[in-house]
């Protein structure tokens, strides 16, 4: 265990970054949700999503927690039997964008830029073998770390390659996307394709480690 202490140590330092950051002129009021809560520093898998919610995770500072995308996200998570302990959750955007109501909001194209380095950061440090984005734009924002032309549409649940690792793009589990776009049952069957991805990349490093 004390050899992780160093890296540990540059996660909370990069938590830390991200809580200062006062980038985004109409988040400034936020707080980055980026620490220990987010889940495993040595994940099967890191979830990347869109953005805090208002009653989700920045309220209570959780990726996916405290909400009905949370719960929907919760179910789709248990039906494929992993657990929390072993995935790693962000948001292409760190800080909650809201609507001048207060309603939630997507991120704006700059807003997406100006976080970017800190997925990129967290990847590179993290280091998942496979990474299943949640909605068109995390789908979108990790272009800007390695370049793809993958649309969600038509990438849905495949198992593709993307800077080095496994991607699965995936829809996000908001309730207004559950109703309209992809219901939940048919999430639940797209979410089988984090297991297989997982599968693959685990006998493939078990092959790797055989042949060394």
């Amino acid at each position: 265990m004390n050899d992780r202490k160093p890296f540990d140590r540059l996660f909370d330092q990069l938590a830390d970054e991200a809580a200062a950051c006062v980038i985004c002129e109409r988040m400034r009021e936020r707080k980055a949700v980026l620490s220990r809560l987010n889940g495993a520093l040595d994940p099967r898998v890191m979830f990347i999503a869109e953005a805090p919610g208002r009653n989700g995770a920045d309220r209570t500072r959780i990726p996916f927690h405290g909400d009905t995308s949370g719960r929907n996200f919760e179910s789709l998570l248990a039906s494929i039997k992993l657990t929390r302990d072993e995935i790693f959750i962000t948001n292409t955007v760190l800080c909650s964008p809201r609507k001048p109501s207060g309603a939630n909001d997507k991120p704006s194209r700059s807003e997406i830029r100006n976080c970017s380095g800190f997925l990129r950061r967290q990847i590179e440090m993290i280091n998942p073998p496979v990474i299943a984005t949640l909605g068109a734009v995390a789908l979108d924002a990790v272009k800007l770390i390695e370049p793809h032309d993958y649309q969600l549409r038509d990438a849905v649940a495949k198992i593709l390659r993307w800077n080095g690792r496994l991607l699965v793009p995936l829809y996000h589990p908001s309730p207004q996307v559950v109703i309209t776009v992809r219901t939940l049952e048919e999430q639940k069957r797209d979410f089988r394709s984090i297991l297989r991805a997982i599968v693959r990349e685990e006998n493939q490093t078990e092959k790797c480690g055989r042949e060394k």
